[in-house]
């Protein structure tokens, strides 16, 4: 004989739940193996299954049979905690933490309600009486001591799964929001209500209300699946990407607390200092990290740090970085090391290709040059010249070293005027070339690694117009956030097989430029993080423009705050129809 009506409000309002809840237990399903769709196909399975139990317990007349339904509900009701907290870590990405001793140590307190509840008849741990009420409807139980044991458990794991869903409310993707608060939701409104009846609030004594709130949480979990792309679009990969950066990356990286110890170290930074784990964590950053005391507050150390023996000695990079919290208060440092090594011998290659460059080369020329003098002819001449060329290749190279070491430090701030009457004052010195310069008003800075570009251009216009009735115009004029500076000429045009090499980046046995000239300006470019274009004359020759971003003289760095109207990264010395320059010419 049924007790309660199908048609009863509490009996169809427990329908709906059911409902609701297999329908969003089984997209979830179908969403497997995205990050928690398994954990919360084993939520809404057990609100459903509770739904389902109370429903059966409802139609049942005997107190036995109302017992055991009450008893049979107990596995849905004990996973439900559980299954959240286990979603809550894997949708936020922190599933390190599920692993299976985590979870079998999570298991322990539901495990041991259900065996209490086979054993309920011996004992007085999960119920202490059964009542009755007068029209013999309903059951009251009254809580034994694990009973209580088992409410506060299921609160907490609730309020650890919703902490991480806490954090997403105010992250920065609008999505991550919405799906959070539709979470959280889904969440209280079945607990608030379980707390509520356990309180003593609503009237009806002896039946749980939880499972009809399963309904409106069955639609929430609905809507963030449907609506918010609760597995379309998951928080979970941030997460570990941070962690896999801060690990994984061969950058090393310690961080160290307001009061000077290390509390977190990367393993590419024990490599570094050849340590363990425990013996850094927890040290004074001054005995864990070489030359501590050196470091600055922040920003970059001014000299590499060498770590290592003579036979295995590396040289890094050293960068600070302050950490505050949201009130600005110093929470600590990061100190990353970037390793230099390579660089370092490069650079000692070049300071001895530079003295060969700069000395023995020039020296073993004249030598030829000066032989040259005793004879006369044709050949003599043309011994010479090519000692001359040699010579002038030479300089070029010691130009580019040089060029590479004022990158290696600070880029600092030159006179922009300065530097173009330099390069224009030579050309008029050495070609019978007129040289137009006009330049902006007021004291404009520019990069000083530049002064090798702006010399290339102008010298290499001049020596190509040379002869031909040539004219060489140098312009400079400043814009909202870039200086322009212009180098044009009346010459026959620039050779575009110069600028195939600079378009693949390096030269080979089969395919290389005649010098040096074009490779400077284009490394002088890149370092001072200009652009340089190309284009044809009207009607003969060459126009070469440098757009150069405003000097930052706070860092002794260029800025880059955007091009000129024309100056974008579009047209670039590599450009289809770029004009090369300098052809026969060491300058090249």
């Amino acid at each position: 004989m049924s007790s309660v009506s199908l048609l009863n409000p509490l009996v169809l309002a427990l329908f709906l739940s059911v409902a609701v809840g297999a329908a969003a237990t089984i997209l979830a399903w179908r969403q497997r193996p995205d990050p928690g769709a398994t954990p919360l196909v084993a939520l809404l399975g057990g609100q459903t299954w509770w739904s389902v139990c109370l429903v059966f317990k409802l139609q049942m007349a005997s107190t036995g049979a109302k017992v055991l339904w009450t008893w049979l509900a107990l596995p849905g009701v004990v996973v439900v905690p559980v299954a959240w907290l286990l979603f809550a870590l894997a949708y936020t990405g922190r599933d390190r933490f599920i692993q299976a001793e985590n979870v079998a140590l999570l298991a322990v307190v539901p495990v041991v309600t259900v065996a209490l509840a086979a054993t309920n008849d011996y004992h007085d741990l999960l119920t202490v009486s059964r009542q009755v009420t007068a029209t013999g409807e309903v059951v009251l139980v009254e809580g034994g001591p694990w009973f209580w044991v088992l409410a506060g458990y299921t609160y907490l794991l609730g309020v650890l799964g919703m902490i991480p869903l806490f954090g997403l409310l105010t992250s920065a993707a609008d999505l991550f929001r919405r799906q959070s608060a539709t979470l959280l939701v889904a969440i209280l409104m079945p607990w608030a209500t379980n707390v509520l009846f356990l309180a003593g609030v609503f009237p009806s004594p002896g039946i749980d209300p939880t499972p009809i709130a399963f309904s409106v949480s069955g639609v929430a979990y609905l809507d963030a699946m449907s609506r918010h792309r609760l597995f379309g679009t998951t928080p979970a990969p941030t997460t570990r990407a941070r962690q896999y950066l801060f690990d994984q990356t061969e950058t090393g990286a310690v961080v160290v607390d307001r009061n000077g110890y290390v509390v977190d170290a990367n393993d590419t930074f024990l490599d570094i200092v050849d340590r363990d784990e425990q013996s850094v964590l927890g040290a004074p950053a001054a005995d864990a990290v070489p030359e501590y005391d050196t470091f600055p507050e922040q920003g970059a150390r001014k000299t590499p740090l060498s770590v290592g023996d003579d036979l295995g000695r590396r040289s890094y990079d050293v960068t600070v970085a302050q950490i505050h919290d949201v009130r600005g208060v110093l929470l600590g440092r990061v100190v990353t090391f970037h390793d230099i090594s390579e660089h370092v011998r490069q650079q000692q290659r070049l300071t001895v290709l530079n003295r060969v460059l700069r000395h023995n080369l020039r020296t073993e020329t004249n030598i030829i040059a000066g032989h040259a003098e005793s004879f006369t002819g044709e050949a003599a001449e043309t011994v010479r010249e090519r000692a001359m060329r040699i010579a002038e290749l030479g300089e070029k190279g010691r130009e580019a070293i040089d060029l590479f070491d004022e990158a290696h430090g600070r880029t600092e701030p030159r006179s922009l005027a300065a530097l173009l009457e330099d390069a224009v004052a030579d050309v008029r010195d050495n070609y019978s070339v007129p040289v137009d310069l006009e330049l902006p008003a007021g004291d404009v800075r520019v990069p000083a690694v530049l002064a090798p570009v702006f010399a290339n251009l102008v010298e290499n216009a001049a020596e190509h117009v040379s002869g031909v009735d040539g004219r060489v115009r140098v312009t400079a004029g400043v814009a909202t956030d870039a200086v322009r500076v212009t180098v044009a000429d009346n010459g026959p045009g620039i050779d575009e097989y110069e600028l195939a090499v600079l378009e693949a980046g390096t030269e080979t046995a089969l395919k290389h430029g005649s010098g040096l000239g074009l490779w400077i300006v284009k490394w002088g470019a890149e370092i001072a993080d200009a652009d340089v274009s190309f284009r044809p004359n009207d009607p003969t020759g060459s126009v070469v423009t440098l757009d150069i971003p405003l000097f930052d003289e706070t860092d002794g760095h260029t800025e880059n705050r955007g091009r000129t109207e024309n100056g974008g990264r579009g047209e670039t010395a590599t450009s289809a129809h770029a004009p090369g320059r300098l052809q026969g010419s060491p300058g090249r």
